[in-house]
């Protein structure tokens, strides 16, 4: 499995709140809905206003392969959220990394684990590295309290 992590982002809001709103994913597309336009990226607006969520499953487009499906497998509250490919090309994971830090901050990091042949990993590291940093990116504009 290759491995992709994010910087560790920095959190306006508890590793509780964090937690609660993330691991209940109809509490993220509450989340969603409420993020201002103009913190969303021009060129990903369209990619953000096509994800589709479940109780426990998040959808959303990736690129060639069509819509990518991430079903919610383990939680350890506060501090770990796991999300698996569902009908992926190739075996896959997200997590959530929570990090508390005081009272009303934490810091979260996010992984993604793939299994891709040596020879594609060249292709899709880029990619992947831009899509980790660009998901905890979004974190920070979540308003999570």
């Amino acid at each position: 499995m290759a491995e992709y992590k994010s910087a560790e982002t920095p959190l306006k809001a508890s590793a509780e709140a964090v937690y609660r709103k993330l691991s209940n994913l109809e509490g993220l597309k509450e989340l969603l809905t409420r993020v201002p336009e103009d913190q969303i990226p021009a060129d990903q607006r369209d990619l953000f206003n096509q994800i589709q969520i479940t109780a426990d499953t998040i959808s959303f487009p990736a690129g060639p392969v069509g819509n990518l499906t991430l079903k919610l497998t383990e939680k350890v509250e506060p501090t770990y959220i796991r999300l698996e490919g569902v009908g992926a090309p190739v075996p896959m994971a997200l997590m959530l990394h929570i990090h508390p830090s005081t009272e009303v901050s934490c810091s979260a990091q996010v992984e993604v684990d793939i299994k891709i042949p040596a020879m594609l990993k060249p292709m899709v590291s880029g990619p992947l590295n831009k899509m980790v940093t660009q998901f905890a990116e979004m974190l920070r504009n979540l308003p999570f309290e």
